[in-house]
This record gives structure tokens, sequence and C-alpha cells, in this order.
């Protein structure tokens, strides 16, 4: 008799633990069909507000900063496209970064109009076009640092920049707003957080910071007091220029630009002085706003894509093939 009860009284805790069981998991099953909802209009509502046209850009950080107009020269060559696909997909990762490519070229490229495209870079971007004078070209096997390169195209797009910035498409003056021009040439390689960095040179201010493998050092960077004011550079290659640092160790305040028009490149200067050509109209070392970390960070590094060894299509192309026939690479 007592073990039928001792018997019956575990199949009764063995019931009630299933109804327990079973009562506890549809309660978790509610609420993750109620999450499930949730998550689906949030869904539907981001495709609404996508649609809308908040796009892409609305979930990208720095939407707010002031407007970097990133200028880059470039020429037609095997690598210009691996080259420009490399910086597009930087600037799509920053939204206030405005692309102004200009080509040395008598008209506009279909590859440069093509890489635009597909990047989804042609509203925050323009093309332009300025073709080096012959004396001023380099020559068949002429090494890269005879001739000043990219004089010519920096200039139209400084040209061209000015013009936005006192001028809107209806002939009138732009509402007044902070910017920043940075000349990013296509053959280095550049962090977003450097471009976090731009955003905070101030009116007035020419932004600078290290610059990884140049100038044969490992990184060429600006030199500081206790207080943090620029006192110079530790330049090892012509140290005694006005601005020792690479073109892409700085960034200009627009208002600057706009103030002192006379700044811009020349190609009548001594070799590796472009940079102090035109920093020498807007600022002076003192009065540099240093960034990154107290210069303490390298964000950019002046890397070269080795020239591709083409002999095979050379030779191809003697008996009149090519093996990128109707292809753009």
């Amino acid at each position: 008799m007592n073990q039928e009860v001792r018997f019956r009284r575990k199949h009764v805790i063995i019931f009630l633990s299933i109804i327990g069981i079973l009562f506890i998991y549809s309660l978790s099953s509610s609420r993750d069909c109620a999450g499930s909802e949730q998550f689906s209009r949030s869904k539907v509502d981001g495709a609404e507000s996508w649609e809308a046209g908040q796009g892409r850009d609305a979930y990208l950080p720095n939407r707010k900063g002031p407007t970097i107009y990133a200028v880059t020269p470039t020429y037609a060559r095997p690598v210009q496209k691996a080259e420009l696909t490399r910086l597009s997909q930087v600037i799509r990762l920053v939204p206030n970064v405005f692309w102004v490519i200009v080509e040395d070229a008598s008209q506009t490229s279909t590859l440069v109009t093509n890489l635009l495209r597909r990047s989804g870079l042609q509203e925050r971007s323009v093309q332009l076009f300025a073709k080096t004078p012959t004396n001023f070209k380099l020559q068949g096997k002429d090494p890269n640092w005879l001739k000043p390169r990219g004089v010519e195209q920096r200039n139209e797009a400084l040209k061209w920049i000015r013009n936005r910035l006192k001028h809107n498409a209806l002939g009138e003056p732009e509402s007044p707003g902070h910017s920043i021009v940075y000349f990013m040439d296509d053959d280095n390689t550049y962090s977003t957080e450097l471009f976090e960095e731009m955003s905070t040179i101030e009116r007035g201010k020419v932004g600078v910071w290290p610059v990884g493998l140049v100038g044969g050092l490992m990184v060429e960077k600006p030199v500081l007091n206790r207080d943090g004011l620029v006192l110079g550079f530790n330049s090892a290659w012509k140290p005694e220029r006005p601005f020792p640092l690479d073109m892409a160790g700085f960034a200009i305040s627009s208002d600057l630009l706009l103030e002192n028009p006379q700044a811009q490149f020349s190609y009548e200067v001594e070799r590796g002085y472009q940079e102090s050509e035109i920093l020498r109209h807007l600022t002076i070392v003192h009065d540099m706003q240093p960034l990154a970390n107290r210069c303490k960070d390298v964000l950019v590094w002046h890397t070269r894509t080795e020239t591709p060894k083409l002999d095979a299509e050379k030779a191809l192309q003697k008996s009149g093939k090519k093996s990128n026939d109707g292809m753009e690479v």
C-alpha cells in the first residue's frame, strides 16, 4: 500500500514538472515572437527610411563633420584603376569626404567615370581634367622625381574648390561652413581614422601629423614641445626646407585658401619644395595644428604600387592581340 502511494506521488511530481516546463516554454516563445515582430517592423521601418533618402550614409560615423575635399591627381597607367579602387573603398566609409579627381589628360576618361559609378560615389565627387604641359612631362625611363608631378592637376582642383566655396550652382554665395582641403595621392595608404582627425582642424589652421615610410625613415613626423607646439620636423631628406614634410602629412582649412588666392603649386620650385610652396602663403610652422594623438599615431603611409611586369602582354600586343581585349582592368 505505502509503495503504491509513493508511486502515485512520483507520477504527480513528474506531471507537475512537465506542466511547469511547458508553461515556461510558452512564455519564452511569446517573447521571441514579439521580439521577432518588433525586429521585422524595425527592418521595414529601416527600409522605408532608406528609400526616403537616408541611404547607407545614415549608418556611417562622422556624417556631420566638415566637408573634406580630397584632391587626387591621377593619370592613365596599368595600375590606375587598382589604385583608385583602393581609395574609393576608404572614401565610401567616410561620408563627409568629397572626392575631387583630376586626370592628367585632355578630357575625362570612361575608366574613372565607371569607377565612380560602381563605387556609388557619383554624388560626392567631381571628375576634372588638366593636362600637364609637354615640357614638364616625364619621358620614357625618367625617374619619377625628375620633374614635379601633379602641379597642374592640384591647381585645377584648387580653382574648382575656391569657385565652389564662393558660389553655389545658382551663382549665389554658398552658405558659410567649415571645410578642409587634403591632397590625397592615389598611391598612398590611408586609415579612416585620419579623416576623423582631419575633421577637428580649426578654422584658419593647417593640421599636421606623421606619415609612415617616407623620406628614408620609418616615420616622418612633426616635433612638438611640452605644450604641444610644433617646433619643426624630424625629416632626414632636405631638412632645410621651410616645411620639410610630405604631401600626405597636412590638410588646410578652406578659409585660408579663400583668403590667400595666390597659394598654389608651381613648376618653378626646387625638387621637394611643392609642399613649402603652398604652405608659405598660409601658415608658419609654429602655428600648425598637431593631430593624431599629439603626432604619435601613424594613420597614413607613403606606399607605392610596384610597376607590373608585362613582358608577355607586350609580346601579345606585337601579334595584334591583347589579354584584356574588351575589358577594363
